[in-house]
């Protein structure tokens, strides 16, 4: 049995930490380069493992059969392996949610920027249009090559356009949530930031799904400016709580989520 954690760099990751607080096996980090990727999938020498950048849209092709939220969303953090036949899930839309509810986050009616347009953008984006968010703006350095996420969004829920942060900085300074999936700014690379705030005097909150630092340059900034500033454990803890859901087929209270989340708190600062 092989219960762990897939992605590029793991330096920073607290998921080790998370999952053998709150379930009784041992969970490794699994770094992998794009060759290691293809050779680890290949293989399936796991039990049920969780997937981070850059690899949440890569394990696609790989996956047997795809829960229906995965599968609207486009992007895998979660995969069982029963008998050879994996199964991929997408925690971190619970995980999300649950963050912008925890901390009375009301995107309804709203005018709200995505920065980033990797594998947790999708999900932020589905997240947002389930919450009646009124315009969703990917922000992406890519934006001239993004016609595809485009057309497989749905307009007539909710408007969805993809911009650059030139679009950004010129016509979009009223953007009321503003929310980062971009990398910038995470361990150890903290003294960058993928949003200069100053001029976005309509926003009510940033929140930014890096968890490691605690409070990235971005959400340091929002602090000063008078923003609702939140990063992203509490996200990590919750998406885990449901990943370990799917790891073991039983359910967990959600209260573990907050009692999880204290605990890991008092440790990082200690």
């Amino acid at each position: 049995m092989r219960y762990g954690l897939i992605g590029e760099k793991l330096g920073h990751s607290y998921s080790k930490i998370i999952h053998e607080m709150l379930a009784d096996y041992r969970y490794d980090l699994i770094p992998l380069s794009r060759e290691e990727f293809y050779v680890f999938m290949e293989k399936k020498d796991f039990t049920a493992i969780n997937v981070t950048i850059p690899y949440k849209q890569a394990v696609i092709p790989y996956i047997d059969e795809l829960h229906p939220k995965a599968k609207e969303i486009g992007a895998v953090n979660t995969i069982v392996n029963k008998n050879d036949h994996l199964i991929g899930y997408n925690t971190d839309f619970y995980g999300f949610e649950y963050m912008l509810k925890k901390n009375d986050i009301d995107v309804e009616g709203k005018k709200c920027l995505i920065l980033g347009n990797g594998g947790s953008s999708l999900t932020v984006l589905a997240v947002l249009r389930h919450l009646h968010a009124a315009k969703i703006y990917i922000v992406s350095r890519k934006a001239k090559e993004m016609n595809q996420l485009k057309e497989n969004t749905n307009p007539k829920s909710t408007t969805v356009e993809i911009i650059s942060y030139e679009d950004c900085y010129s016509s979009h300074k009223d953007a009321q949530v503003i929310i980062n999936t971009t990398p910038l700014g995470m361990y150890p690379n903290t003294d960058t930031s993928p949003l200069d705030l100053k001029g976005f005097k309509m926003c009510e909150a940033v929140v930014d799904i890096i968890y490691n630092p605690l409070k990235t340059k971005l959400a340091l900034q929002a602090e000063e400016l008078g923003i609702k500033a939140v990063t992203g454990l509490e996200m990590l803890v919750a998406q885990a709580k449901q990943s370990i859901e799917y790891f073991l087929g039983k359910e967990i209270d959600d209260k573990v989520i907050d009692e999880t989340y204290k605990k890991l708190l008092e440790m990082i600062e200690s």
